[in-house]
């Protein structure tokens, strides 16, 4: 019998639910481990024997260990949900993309700006912002005439994006004029298996 997943998080880290949140679309179930960053425990040798670089989320899966949210999606989507990760070129390539846009873009504006609000984070928010309106813009364009990021069907791409835009407003980001994004976002959000990203304490 395999050893269950075992998938190291962090509850108010929006990356830590982009995994959670393919698990519960897909099916796949893990344990959670929860890991206190606001203690450091990420940073303490028991954990960094896991992960050197000290970030959550981690995926186990008996000897084998995945640091990164989209590596996570990946390797989860590749072994146990392959119709969430389209191959043929054009389709892959898409969902490449909007993977480095969540690790830029996104990563670097919704994101940024949900941390420093939710942490009072004493840094200068207003690149955050402004890299938040280019995105916000770039996805309603393309959600304009499109149901999902890639070829109208659902993907890991969707699941990348969808905790930092959904939760752009906690950084003061607001997605009322973004009406095509906001479509996209219930869409998501009606799937089944679809897991909310947990209430802060």
């Amino acid at each position: 019998m395999n050893a269950p997943l075992r998938l190291y998080r962090f509850a108010l880290s929006g990356h830590c639910h982009r995994v959670e949140l393919f698990m519960g679309l897909a099916g796949i179930p893990a344990q959670l481990v929860d890991v206190d960053l606001l203690a450091g425990e990420h940073k303490q040798p028991a954990f960094l024997d896991k992960n050197p670089l000290g970030q959550v989320p981690l995926l186990e899966d008996g000897t084998i260990r995945i640091a990164d949210a989209n590596a996570i999606l990946v390797y989860l989507a590749q072994r146990h949900a392959p119709q969430w990760l389209p191959t043929a070129p054009v389709a892959a390539a898409q969902v490449q993309r909007f993977l480095s846009l969540a690790a830029g873009e996104l990563a670097f504006g919704p994101a940024l700006a949900r941390r420093a609000a939710r942490f009072n984070l004493a840094i200068d928010v207003t690149p955050a912002h402004a890299l938040a309106q280019r995105l916000l813009h770039y996805l309603e364009g393309h959600l304009a005439h499109a149901t999902f990021l890639v070829d109208d069907t659902v993907s890991i791409a969707d699941v990348a994006l969808y905790t930092y835009v959904a939760h752009a407003p906690e950084g003061g980001i607001e997605l009322g004029p973004f009406a095509a994004v906001r479509r996209w976002l219930a869409r998501i959000e009606a799937l089944p298996g679809f897991m909310p990203f947990g209430a802060a304490p």
